[in-house]
């Protein structure tokens, strides 16, 4: 019988690994992100003030009473707008403490697995410790299923057929960008929506794509919500929701 560490490997000291968790089902997990997970001296994750954190949740199975664990709170998320300045040096402090904490474990001799929705190279906050520790230590990226692709297959929404383009775009773009990003696509994934969810709908209808437009909201997990964008009077959105417009292709 051959084991989950035979088929995914134990991890090694001293490397920091980016740990892709997928969109949120512990199944949809890769044998090798689970044996690492199970592996790793020490469990690192971000998370939302007040909240588990997703990603450490989607691993909680995986994570006995005793692991060592760092978490990481954001100091603020959807509060302040991208790319106001109080945003970037906030942020941009708390990127730099964080890789700080992670040096420090790595120096000691310790692996540390880095949790990321998804997977780590995607829209990842791990990406912003990829870019400050990748040329001091040892660190491997640990691919998952992305968001999206869960969110497509829940919602039985094949996104694209033939010679369809497939355009990702993030919510927080302002509107008229966003139309006119979506006019040009021919299939499309607005991520990021949260309180953007309005002008979401807003941009997708001027561009002529709300009958085909869908609303994930936790694709794969428990409380999943999936419905027509157009039906979504009421609500509230939140940041690990999305739009999918599948494209219309050619279909033999």
């Amino acid at each position: 019988m051959i084991s989950l560490e035979d088929i995914g490997g134990r991890a090694v000291a001293g490397t920091l690994y980016g740990i892709g968790v997928g969109p949120g089902d512990t199944r949809y997990m890769t044998l090798r992100a689970a044996a690492l997970v199970c592996s790793v001296d020490v469990i690192a994750f971000f998370a939302k003030k007040g909240r588990q954190g997703n990603a450490r949740k989607v691993v909680s199975a995986l994570v006995g009473a005793e692991r060592r664990e760092l978490r990481f709170e954001y100091p603020l998320t959807d509060e302040v707008p991208a790319d106001h300045s109080e945003y970037r040096e906030q942020i941009a402090g708390f990127y730099k403490e964080t890789a700080a904490a992670l040096e420090a474990e790595l120096k000691g001799g310790r692996s540390v697995g880095l949790l990321a929705e998804g997977d780590p190279f995607f829209y990842g906050s791990f990406m912003h410790m990829w870019r400050r520790l990748d040329e001091a230590f040892p660190v491997e990226v640990v691919p998952g299923v992305t968001g999206m692709s869960g969110c497509w297959t829940r919602a039985n929404a094949p996104i694209t057929w033939g010679d369809d383009i497939l355009t990702v775009i993030p919510g927080t773009l302002d509107e008229e960008r966003l139309t006119q990003r979506l006019a040009a696509s021919d299939a499309a994934v607005i991520m990021k929506i949260g309180r953007n969810l309005e002008k979401v709908r807003r941009a997708v209808e001027s561009a002529g794509l709300s009958d085909r437009a869908i609303y994930v909201e936790r694709g794969t997990m428990a409380d999943e919500l999936i419905m027509p964008l157009r039906e979504c009077d009421g609500v509230a959105g939140t940041y690990f929701a999305m739009v999918i417009i599948p494209g219309q292709g050619r279909r033999l």
